[in-house]
């Protein structure tokens, strides 16, 4: 019999389809568990994907793990775990990782690969033979600076399950010292249907994203269907800019600085477009260019010059020189662009050099010049040589201004472009043949259309191994960045200097900066400044290894290793060797370059690729890597024993089995191990329990107070049948005991030590601390992880977490899911609130003029618990009611 092997791939998550033999049912493979946690610190993201499967199958079977992640990201770490025993990965240079790879192929084993799916990801592939009835679990890490673009910052991640996962959940917290200035969610799991899944929480430097979709919800999207979630989730947000110096981070013996100045005029520009119109250009794309062109010749600003330069094998001029941006110079552009036609070779190395006379013929003092080609296929007319074509470019411009290359499609020699835009201080695109082709050339000009700086020079006093730090435009919208070393660890402070040209002056910006600045961020993401400083650092090396020659080129390559070995980045120099549980059973994941095939030997199942990199404004460029598998013997899992009353339940494997229970004379038997709570220590005695409120349309939250002890009604709604009481802990913090019924016979109590479920009938008894588990019964859905109790009842989803502060253990609940449009009541009851800063501490809320102050909280809603600052009002402004209403007599 054929074992079915069955495929999951990571949009930022999984789908499931047949691979080399057809799949019995989805069912067969179970993804009980799924999260993304991204963590983003002064730009820097670490994402790390979780991933929960069970096979289901009386028989082992491969499971395939696929995960789509940002282009511009490197992979730091990869983790299967089969039966509580951990494989990890381990980067190591290619040449070393061949060994493994040779002896995989003289064994007939396959290759797997990271290859391009769509604009902005790239898909990592592996798998793994799972036994019968157990499960393995997934983790992989990923790192990349977020870059600004169009005065924004974008941090991406795609869901398409192909089904539904009962525990499924995106979870992104945002730190920026300065403070976020605007936070918006989009995307297509943004739409209606999914809307009061997604729950945004800011507060002065800090802002929150989760996103917690029901199975129901999962199949309602957009494009949503039975088999669950297919869209993307995109988060969009900037910082402050009150300092023109820019923001200074220094932490462990490094620094970065954010540069990005505001309220500066605009240079005015001059600009050639070089327009490939060759034959291949015929059709969509040639119609495509024209309607961008178009649009951006209405963009230019009076005080731009620009000029057109069309070209096939041969090279014709709208005019000789360059003209002012004037009505009628524009309206007799545009019917030049409109007259544009496909036709003949191409003939770039003319062209080129045209636009560069241009520039010569006619400079203009105190503007900034910026030359863009836009080209589809190799030179196949003129000088074809591309080496020669590059020196007489890089020559003819003298680096005084850059060359951006559009390569539209993949039939372009985009290695061509991407060296000899490096060459020249600019980058190159990839433009996508696509509906909105138009739509990103015009994208593309908008992040080079108004230069702010010329001739950046960053200087730091005191500090090595510096990121590059000149520049020669900053345009709108964008950011510098440049990171460090500190040289002396005694220093207490550290100078900066940046030198630029503005709109007719020179400009010098100066500050000074402590070292000894501690930075607020989580202690596993304390090195951030570092980690950041090494991807910089190694970004810019593969850049200059694509320019340079000989001795230097050998050096820099050895410099970009030294660093991706150190700090475990997947690059285009090193490899990922995972050791995996079958003995023999090698596997090679391969990242060949963009639009070409792998050169390694053709045992591989999939297609080859190389993703677009990079970092610097205005776009990336282009990098590669490998990764490399190893395996040992596979390991198998043990179905949970049973005994007690039962009731019949489907476990992590859909089985329908039985699952134990305690009655009222036996001790609770289904728990399969037992955490022992900490003793409870002296605490300082607090007055109230402090609940974050937040606000709609502000970054400031609201928050309240509720005296202690009290038992509260927490959250009701009656038309569901569901209310949610919490009983508070004498002079401590949070609450000992919560309480959730669900019509008249469900009943749902959750201690500080265990969490007991009665259905009218059975209880089943969970301790905290113990393995994930599941329960899905009439509406309800358990879900219990290491510190939370995740409840869905209809509409409504609750999570309960377990807080261990100093020795002490108490529950707090968060409400991450409510009805639209059902007024809910309970301390929790409302969602949202709005209030308008009327004057100093005095806010309008619903009409009335509330006194609040400034002050801060720890959000226990959280397992990590941030301490947030908020305006602190009294319990009635906001809840419209004494105490007294919120509270209940019986549990």
């Amino acid at each position: 019999m054929t074992r079915p092997a069955l495929r999951l791939i990571l949009l930022g998550f999984f789908l499931i389809s047949a691979s080399s033999a057809p799949v019995k049912k989805t069912q067969d493979v179970n993804i009980y568990s799924f999260y993304i946690n991204s963590t983003v610190t002064s730009r820097y993201a670490t994402t790390i994907i979780t991933s929960r499967v069970a096979n289901r199958l009386n028989e082992s079977q491969e499971i395939f793990f696929e995960v789509k992640i940002p282009k511009n990201a490197f992979i730091s770490k990869f983790r299967m775990t089969i039966d509580g025993k951990s494989y990890d990965g381990v980067v190591k240079e290619k040449a070393d990782a061949q060994q493994q790879y040779s002896q995989a192929v003289s064994q007939g084993q396959s290759a797997g690969l990271i290859k391009s799916v769509g604009r902005t990801l790239e898909e990592f592939k592996t798998s793994v033979n799972v036994a019968a009835l157990s499960k393995v679990t997934f983790e992989l890490t990923y790192e990349e600076l977020l870059t600004r673009r169009l005065g924004k910052y974008e941090l991406l991640i795609n869901a398409q399950p192909m089904q539904t996962v009962a525990d499924f959940k995106i979870d992104v917290h945002i730190h920026e010292k300065p403070g976020i200035s605007f936070l918006e969610v989009t995307g297509g799991l943004s739409t209606n249907d999914l809307a009061n899944a997604i729950k945004t929480t800011r507060a002065d430097s800090d802002a929150w994203v989760t996103f917690y979709p029901t199975r129901e919800q999962q199949t309602k999207c957009k494009d949503c269907d039975k088999n669950g979630l297919k869209g993307d989730l995109l988060i969009s947000y900037d910082v402050e800019r009150q300092n023109p110096n820019g923001e200074m981070k220094v932490s462990n013996g490094y620094f970065v600085h954010n540069f990005a100045p505001l309220d500066l005029q605009s240079i005015p520009k001059n600009v050639v477009f070089i327009i490939d119109r060759s034959g291949s250009m015929h059709g969509k794309k040639i119609k495509q260019t024209r309607l961008a062109l178009l649009k951006i010749l209405s963009d230019l600003s009076e005080d731009d010059h620009f000029g057109l330069i069309t070209f096939d094998s041969q090279v014709d001029l709208w005019k000789r020189e360059l003209l002012k941006a004037t009505k009628a110079n524009l309206d007799d552009a545009k019917s030049f662009v409109k007259k544009i036609t496909d036709r003949g070779s191409t003939d770039i190395n003319a062209a080129v050099l045209e636009g560069v006379n241009m520039f010569k013929r006619q400079p203009q003092a105190g503007s900034a010049s910026i030359l863009i080609l836009l080209t589809d296929g190799d030179p196949t007319s003129g000088e074809t040589n591309t080496e020669r074509i590059m020196s007489n470019v890089r020559k003819a411009i003298g680096s005084k201004f850059p060359l951006y290359c559009l390569g539209f499609g993949y039939d372009v020699n985009f290695d061509f472009l991407t060296k000899m835009s490096l060459e020249n201080n600019g980058v190159a695109r990839r433009i996508y043949e696509d509906s909105d082709a138009d739509l990103q050339l015009q994208g593309f000009y908008d992040e080079v259309a108004v230069p702010l700086l010329t001739d950046i020079q960053l200087n730091y006093i005191g500090v090595s191994n510096l990121t590059q730090n000149n520049f020669a435009l900053y345009f709108n919208g964008s950011e510098i960045v440049v990171s460090g070393q500190i040289t002396d660890n005694n220093v207490e402070s550290i100078s900066t200097e940046v030198i630029a040209i503005s709109k007719g002056s020179k400009v010098t910006y100066q500050n000074t900066v402590t070292t000894k600045d501690v930075i607020d961020v989580p202690s596993e993401h304390e090195d951030f400044v570092e980690r950041l400083w090494a991807y910089l650092t190694v970004k810019q090396l593969l850049d200059k290894h694509v320019l340079l020659e000989g001795p230097e080129k050998e050096a820099v390559k050895n410099e970009a290793l030294k660093l991706s070995l150190k700090y475990q980045f997947v690059t285009s120099l090193t490899s990922m060797v995972v050791t995996k549980p079958q003995e023999g059973d090698v596997e090679v994941a391969d990242k060949p370059k963009e639009g070409k095939e792998s050169h390694r030997p053709p045992v591989s199942r999939y297609p080859s690729f190389t993703p677009r990199t990079g970092y610097g404004p205005p776009g990336p460029s282009d990098y590669d890597y490998d990764l490399l598998y190893a395996s040992r013997p596979r390991v198998r899992g043990s179905r949970p024993s049973v005994r007690g009353s039962r009731l019949r339940v489907p476990d992590f494997y859909g089985r329908s089995g039985y699952y134990a229970f305690d009655t009222p004379n036996r001790a609770p038997t289904h728990v399969t191990r037992t955490l022992v709570a900490p003793t409870q220590s002296a605490v300082l005695a607090v007055r109230n329990n402090r609940f974050l409120l937040p606000a709609d349309g502000q970054t400031k939250p609201l928050c309240f107070d509720v005296p202690i002890p009290h038992k509260l009604k927490l959250l009701q709604d009656s038309a569901l049948g569901f209310s949610m009481n919490g009983k508070s802990r004498g002079s401590k913090t949070g609450f000992q005991q919560i309480i959730i019924h669900y019509k008249t016979n469900h009943h749902l109590t959750i201690n500080t030590s265990s969490i007991n479920y009665n259905d009218g009938q059975n209880n089943v008894q969970y301790l905290w601390g113990q393995e994930p588990s599941q329960h899905e019964q009439e509406g309800i859905i358990l879900i219990l992880r290491d510190n939370e109790m995740d409840v869905t009842i209809g509409s409504i989803r609750v999570v309960i977490v377990l807080h261990k502060k100093r020795k002490d253990v108490f529950l707090w609940p968060a409400v991450w899911q409510q009805p639209k449009n059902v007024t809910l009541s309970g301390i929790l009851g409302k969602d949202k609130i709005s209030y308008e800063e009327i004057q100093g501490s005095t806010l309008k809320i619903m009409d009335n003029d509330v006194k609040a102050s400034w002050d801060e909280m720890t959000d226990y809603r959280f397992p990590s618990a941030p301490v947030v600052r908020c305006w602190l009002v009294p319990f009635q402004a906001v809840m419209n009611g004494e105490i007294s209403d919120f509270t209940v007599t019986q549990m």
